[in-house]
C-alpha cells in the first residue's frame, strides 16, 4: 500500500474551506457527458432545499488506513474541495483558478468544473465519500461524491454532486488531468412509485447526484428492484448509480453498466465502511451473496466469495477495495 507523503499531507491541508460490468479507462470518457467515513455536517437538506441560514461547518475528508494507494484519493479530494466551497468576496473563475494553483495543479481545470462552480457568494463543501472508478499502476479514477452549499444574497441552497478526477502518477506523485462532472439529466413527470418508494426509505442513504439518477429515469428496474429488496435486510450508503462514473471499465474499451443505469455501488453497509472489510468481513460477503440472489450478475468487492451462479458472478480487485459493485444485464 502506498502512503501518503509528507508533501501530499502538505498539499491536502491547503484550499479546503471549512464553512464509479466493473467499475474499472484511461480515456476520459464518462457518464458525466449524458443529460472513509463521512464526516458529520451541522444540517443534511434535501438537494432542493432553500432557506435562510448560515452555510454548515464542514470537515476535510481523509482517507483510512485501508485505503488503496490514498495519495491518489487525497489529491483529488483536495481539488474537489478547493474549487466548491469559498468565503465571501472569493466567488467566480479567477479565485478558484488561484485556489488550485495553490495546491499546484493546473488553473485550467476549473474549465471543467461545471456544477461543482456556481454563481454564488460563499459556498461549502462536503466530500461524502471518495471511491475508485479505476485504479492502475501509473492513471487512476477517484470517483468524489459530495455535497455542497452555496450561499446568495442571505439564501442557502443545498445541493451536490459526483465529479470523476482522472489523475496520472508522475515522478513527484499523482496529478490530476481531467474533472467530469456528474449529468443525470432531468427529472421525469410523474416520478415513478418505486423511484419514489427509493427515494423515501431511510434504509437508503442517496448522494445528490444518485437521487437525480434515480428522478431521471434512466435507472433500469433490475436496479430499483434490487435496492429495495436489500434495504429489507440492510441500511446501505449508495455512493453511485448512473452518472459522474466512467464510460468504460477503467483501462478498457468495455462498457460500463453504470451509464446504461443499470449497476449501482455501496459505499458503506449498516454503518460499517466496505473500504475496511477487516472489521466487517462477514457483513459484506452476506450482502454480496444477497445482491446476486436480487438478481445481480456481477458483484465485485473487497472480497471474492466462493460459488455463485456462474463462475465470474462474484470478482474482487484494487478497485473495489473500497465498494461494492452490483450490475445487471437488462
Amino acid at each position: 500500500m502506498t502512503r501518503v507523503s509528507r508533501r501530499a499531507a502538505l498539499l491536502g491541508a491547503v484550499g479546503c474551506v471549512c464553512g464509479v460490468a466493473g467499475c474499472t479507462d484511461r480515456s476520459p470518457r464518462t457518464a458525466a457527458r449524458s443529460p472513509a467515513t463521512t464526516p458529520a455536517v451541522a444540517v443534511s437538506p434535501s438537494p432542493r432545499a432553500s432557506h435562510r441560514a448560515g452555510l454548515p461547518r464542514t470537515t476535510p475528508w481523509r482517507p483510512t488506513s485501508a485505503e488503496v494507494t490514498p495519495a491518489a484519493k487525497l489529491r483529488a479530494v483536495r481539488l474537489v474541495e478547493a474549487i466548491g466551497a469559498w468565503r465571501p468576496g472569493e466567488s467566480g473563475t479567477a479565485a478558484a483558478r488561484s485556489r488550485v494553483a495553490a495546491l499546484h495543479l493546473g488553473p485550467a481545470l476549473v474549465g471543467q468544473a461545471g456544477p461543482l462552480l456556481p454563481k454564488a457568494d460563499a459556498a461549502a463543501l462536503q466530500v461524502i465519500d471518495a471511491q475508485y472508478g479505476g485504479i492502475l499502476t501509473d492513471s487512476a479514477s477517484v470517483l468524489v461524491v459530495c455535497r455542497q452549499w452555496t450561499r446568495s444574497a442571505d439564501r442557502v441552497r443545498a445541493g451536490g454532486t459526483t465529479v470523476d478526477v482522472r489523475l496520472v502518477r508522475t515522478a513527484s506523485g499523482w496529478t490530476v488531468t481531467s474533472l467530469h462532472p456528474a449529468r443525470p439529466g432531468a427529472a421525469v413527470s410523474p416520478v415513478p412509485s418505486r423511484v419514489r418508494g427509493i427515494l423515501s426509505d431511510p434504509r437508503i442513504e442517496l448522494p445528490p447526484a444518485a437521487r437525480a439518477d434515480l428522478r431521471s429515469g434512466q435507472v433500469h428496474d433490475s436496479v430499483l428492484a434490487a435496492m429495495l429488496r436489500l434495504a429489507g435486510t440492510y441500511r446501505m450508503s449508495v455512493s453511485v448509480v448512473r452518472s459522474g462514473h466512467p464510460l468504460d471499465v477503467f483501462g478498457t474499451r468495455r462498457p460500463s453498466d453504470h451509464p446504461r443505469g443499470r449497476a449501482f455501488d455501496v459505499w458503506r453497509i449498516d454503518g460499517h465502511p466496505v473500504v475496511d472489510p477487516g472489521r466487517s468481513r462477514t457483513l459484506i460477503e452476506r450482502f454480496m451473496r444477497d445482491a446476486a440472489a436480487a438478481g445481480s450478475y456481477n458483484v465485485g468487492g473487497p472480497l471474492r466469495p466462493s460459488g455463485g451462479a456462474t463462475a465470474n458472478q462474484f470478482f474482487s480487485d484494487a478497485t473495489h477495495h473500497d465498494h461494492v459493485h452490483i450490475g445487471f444485464r437488462t
